[in-house]
């Protein structure tokens, strides 16, 4: 997780983003968003959750360094990705020295290295563009001008995953700009907007997918998505326990119902990130670039 020095409402990424609202006074922004960050990195390790918290850097300015996922993955291969940003400010987010430190402490193969599809204005924003299903090799992602379908064909190719690809809109009928905004797969669930896939072929196809590697089908309605329901991640903690991460807002939203049915697959833990949330059109599982290196 990246601490924040100069988070606020990137104009950069505003256009394809219709989650992010720009907040009047910017400089309270990074002052809230900070405490917010340390609070959240609090709770997750109240909960037994190993966090490495990397300092980011006052210069370049990359207003959206607190969301690394979008990056940088971590795979249990010992492969790092390194991705194609669509925002030129967020390409100075890739930072040689953060894989460093995690090297010191984590076994690193391979850095494969997409950003070159940048010259070429294709991208594909990591785990924000795809949402994996890491134990069946599945990569659900909706197409948008974030994520392109050759890039993504380039990681599969590469990974062995199998691509589950559909268009999704948002209700105005704007294509939503990252997967992970509309689901989280987990080991036994799955939350999904399934009204943001038009496309009746598609919908089917997502949801036959899901089900047939045993997924539990939890569906949320748009007004929970906007609400970042859909922008959660199962993780583990120290002790081994399964936990569901996710904003207070995300949490609010969900119904009782709801919650006891997530509860039965992990303790859901939240925390109030409405700042970032808000200027930063990101949520919880944005924050968070899971390490699946083994470590030394």
């Amino acid at each position: 997780m990246i601490r924040p020095v100069n988070f606020g409402f990137n104009a950069q990424t505003a256009e394809s983003n219709a989650f992010q609202i720009k907040q009047a006074d910017q400089q309270a922004v990074q002052q809230k968003a900070q405490q917010e960050f340390d609070g959240f990195v609090s709770t997750l390790c109240e909960n037994g959750i190993n966090v490495t918290v990397i300092e980011d850097t006052p210069e370049p300015h990359t207003p959206d360094s607190i969301f690394p996922n979008n990056w940088v993955s971590f795979h249990d291969t010992g492969d790092i990705f390194l991705y194609p940003m669509q925002a030129v400010n967020r390409r100075l987010e890739r930072r040689e020295d953060i894989i460093s430190q995690l090297e010191d402490n984590f076994a690193a193969k391979h850095i494969i290295d997409l950003s070159r599809y940048e010259a070429k204005n294709q991208f594909l924003e990591g785990t924000g563009s795809m949402v994996l299903d890491r134990e069946n090799k599945i990569a659900y992602a909706c197409l948008s001008p974030r994520t392109d379908a050759e890039v993504l064909k380039a990681f599969c190719d590469y990974t062995g995953y199998r691509a589950v690809t559909f268009d999704a809109f948002d209700q105005q009928g704007k294509a939503i700009y990252h997967t992970n905004v509309l689901m989280c797969v987990g080991s036994a669930f799955a939350v999904i907007c399934l009204d943001s896939i038009t496309d009746l072929y598609q919908k089917l196809a997502v949801i036959q997918s899901l089900k047939s590697t045993g997924k539990q089908v939890i569906e949320i309605n748009f007004e929970q998505m906007n609400k970042f329901a859909g922008n959660m991640l199962e993780v583990k903690n120290n002790v081994g326990e399964t936990l569901i991460v996710m904003s207070q807002t995300a949490y609010t939203s969900l119904t009782d119902a709801q919650r006891n049915t997530l509860s039965v697959f992990g303790k859901l833990v939240y925390a109030d990130i409405n700042t970032i949330e808000t200027n930063g059109g990101g949520s919880a599982r944005c924050m968070m670039a899971e390490v699946h290196l083994e470590q030394l």
